[in-house]
């Protein structure tokens, strides 16, 4: 089969397309044919060696979709032809992959591998960002980093859903019409404006209740002049690199909170994960929630995913198909 390989860390130029052994499944494992790859951040810092991978050669990816195609032993919970989607479990930039099938979650009718390879993630990291690790209620005023990109987009629309007023920063017009589309009440250019400013003076200085950060370092310390008292700031990624030490001296000014969502969390059993997939999914499924694919490019220009992804050129969604 072919897959995409990396030998060495470095730039989107490291990612190899190249003829690769088939995977076998183990037990409790499932054989995927993979039809859907969904590209994220955690993808590129491996590659580039920010969070290098545990050995070399190795294949990148920790989303996809497509169809059951052999079984281990003693799975019972999905069937060879049932289409799935999957998220951190690795090496899906190839057109076939393993997975615990403990992980796999059935598609509805209707969602397509494309679909569900771009969602099953972010759609589930943005669940658990507004109903887990900070749990929005109506009257909250958040703010959303990134409002147009694969979570932000995701998250306004499941904020506006639990009631909450939603400042989005973005970085284009075309990104900042996404952000109002998806629901924001306000949209902050941060290219003209300052971020910090427009909350302050929206809120009368009152400040948000949360603050949810994809952006990392050029963000996370001005955020914090953004935070009503007893605010929470959830530190959720780093586009623009990684964050500086916090003095903690800072939390003292309004009795702040700080966290590091990080998924797996938040789907530690098969119960967390199917109430999390499943809204997502049913509300995909529905119309409810809408989702943004950027672009759909073939698996050997994964190279070129990451170029935009790294350059920010993108809004939504990237996907891989092998």
């Amino acid at each position: 089969m072919h897959a995409i390989q990396v030998h060495e860390t470095g730039g989107p130029e490291v990612l190899k397309y190249e003829e690769v052994a088939d995977p076998r499944p183990g037990p409790g494992q499932a054989l995927i044919e993979v039809q859907a790859v969904g590209v994220n951040y955690t993808d590129t810092n491996s590659r580039s060696g920010v969070n290098p991978p545990a050995r070399l050669p190795w294949i990148p990816g920790i989303e996809a979709a497509g169809v059951v195609a052999e079984l281990g032993e003693g799975v019972t919970n999905v069937a060879v032809g049932d289409l799935v989607a999957y998220a951190q479990s690795p090496a899906t930039y190839a057109e076939r992959a393993v997975a615990p099938a403990a992980r796999l979650v059935p598609l509805p009718p209707g969602v397509t591998a494309q679909t569900g390879a771009a969602i099953i993630l972010q759609g589930m990291t943005a669940h658990a960002l507004a109903f887990g690790a900070y749990n929005l209620k109506p009257g909250d005023k958040a703010l959303v980093h990134a409002g147009a990109g694969g979570v932000g987009h995701l998250l306004i629309q499941m904020a506006k859903r639990a009631g909450a007023y939603v400042f989005a920063t973005v970085g284009t017009g075309e990104k900042a019409e996404m952000a109002r589309d998806a629901g924001a009440d306000e949209v902050i250019l941060y290219s003209q404006e300052d971020f910090e400013e427009a909350v302050q003076k929206s809120t009368g200085g009152e400040g948000v209740n949360v603050i949810y950060d994809a952006v990392g370092q050029s963000t996370f310390e001005k955020g914090f002049n953004c935070l009503a008292p007893l605010g929470h700031m959830l530190l959720y990624g780093q586009a623009s690199g990684p964050v500086a030490p916090l003095n903690t001296r800072v939390l003292s000014a309004g009795s702040y909170y700080v966290s590091r969502p990080g998924l797996g969390n938040f789907t530690r059993t098969r119960g967390e994960l199917e109430q999390r997939a499943g809204d997502v999914l049913q509300w995909v499924q529905s119309g409810e929630l809408k989702l943004h694919i950027h672009a759909v490019m073939p698996l050997k220009d994964a190279a070129e995913a990451h170029r935009q992804l790294g350059g920010r050129e993108t809004s939504g969604k990237l996907v891989l198909a092998p």
